[in-house]
């Protein structure tokens, strides 16, 4: 492997195949991306390179005709006072619109149930900051309590200053509610419940038995007074955390310290429009946080409150399974990278002819690279559990 700190030419950039890459950029791939990944160097930079010279020319001709169409369209609006029917006409005239294709249906594999299966919200956070890019992934999980106290949610502002009890009653009585809603109990309310415990692999509350027993997923703890209980609705699961020291859980009757609920079943991590990454240096630091995120080791530390904070990504939940053995959870919101478009280039790679590279090229060889870490890894937490690769254009 070619050495980037001792190879650099007169205008500081080191060869890799035909391209001439910033030295920060050939540094990070080949000692920090690479390694762990089974692929060789000289035939990652000569695939990125044979990438840049079939698609690069097919890019700029993508834009070119892009050009092409919006000088038509502009002088269309210049030239012409016609009706909607008359624009659609001349937009099929010169080939931006054309006839609907015959219904298809598609099939494809290895795709996570937070694709394919189960609902929920998405987040969108600039990767170049990693204490956001840390706060999406760990928003798999998030408190009902809080959401209701600290919002407008049920109708009013949240005050300020110290804890209002009166707030926090209303709370855990909206709480109760959903909870009846969702898992309803056979001759009894969650408001009036006293104790949730687990016998003979069913959950009961106060003795009695939920109406969708199959909705019970598992507990943390002894069956008889659990430390949590895992359930699902639509595929989407929510834990009851019962703590008897802790502030809601003492005043609670059957020491319900809180709901948890899965949130942010996914998260892209943007490479584009939320970030302004205009060189090698700046590419860098983004692929560097990816890189974090996709082998699990991404830490960030920082002042919070007067105090010192470290986030790190949260680990996967394990449960007892009613009938016995474990149930586990995803702790992490599943991640997609959001690679650059067709429009730029970026100085941190120079085609053979010395012109900057289209970025998104760029992008897809670098970030599919990382993604490997995650594909082979053979224990612990992953990304995808089907072993894919999410990228958003």
């Amino acid at each position: 492997m070619s050495d980037p700190v001792t190879e650099l030419p007169s205008n500081g950039r080191v060869t890799r195949a035909d391209l001439r890459v910033a030295p920060e950029l050939a540094a990070f791939v080949e000692n920090e991306a690479l390694p762990g990944t089974g692929v060789d160097a000289a035939a990652f930079w000569k695939g990125l390179a044979a990438l840049v010279r079939d698609f690069g020319p097919r890019n700029a001709a993508l834009l070119a005709r892009r050009d092409e169409l919006q000088a038509a369209i502009d002088a269309w609006h210049r030239e012409e006072r016609g009706g909607r029917e008359a624009y659609k006409a001349f937009l099929a005239e010169i080939g931006y619109m054309l006839p609907e294709g015959e219904p298809f249906t598609i099939e494809t594999e290895n795709v996570d149930p937070e694709i394919a299966l189960v609902p929920g919200p998405q987040l969108v956070v600039p990767i170049t900051n990693a204490r956001f890019a840390l706060n999406a992934a760990n928003a798999r999980w998030g408190s009902l309590y809080d959401c209701l106290y600290g919002t407008d949610a049920m109708g009013s502002e949240p005050p300020s200053g110290a804890y209002d009890r009166g707030r926090g009653a209303r709370v855990v009585a909206r709480a109760r509610v959903f909870l009846d809603e969702a898992f309803p109990l056979a001759g009894t309310s969650h408001a009036d419940a006293r104790r949730y415990h687990v016998r003979g692999g069913e959950l009961l509350v106060d003795d009695m038995p939920l109406v969708e027993p199959e909705k019970f997923i598992g507990y943390r703890g002894h069956p008889r007074a659990p430390e949590s209980v895992l359930l699902r609705n639509h595929g989407l699961h929510v834990e009851l955390v019962f703590d008897r020291t802790h502030l809601i859980g003492s005043r609670d009757q059957a020491g319900l310290a809180d709901v948890r609920l899965e949130s942010a079943m996914s998260a892209i991590m943007d490479l584009e429009d939320s970030v302004a990454c205009v060189d090698a240096e700046d590419k860098v630091g983004a692929y560097r946080n990816w890189l974090g995120l996709m082998k699990g080791d991404l830490v960030e530390t920082f002042q919070k409150g007067g105090a010192q904070v470290i986030r790190r990504l949260n680990p996967d939940l394990t449960f007892t399974a009613p009938e016995g053995g474990e149930v586990t959870v995803k702790g992490r919101a599943l991640l997609l990278v959001r690679n650059v478009g067709h429009l730029m280039t970026n100085p941190a790679i120079l085609d053979a002819d010395g012109g900057e590279v289209f970025e998104g090229l760029m992008d897809a060889m670098v970030t599919v690279l990382i993604a490997m870490h995650d594909l082979r890894k053979t224990k612990g937490p992953r990304n995808s559990v089907t072993g894919s690769v999410y990228v958003v254009k």
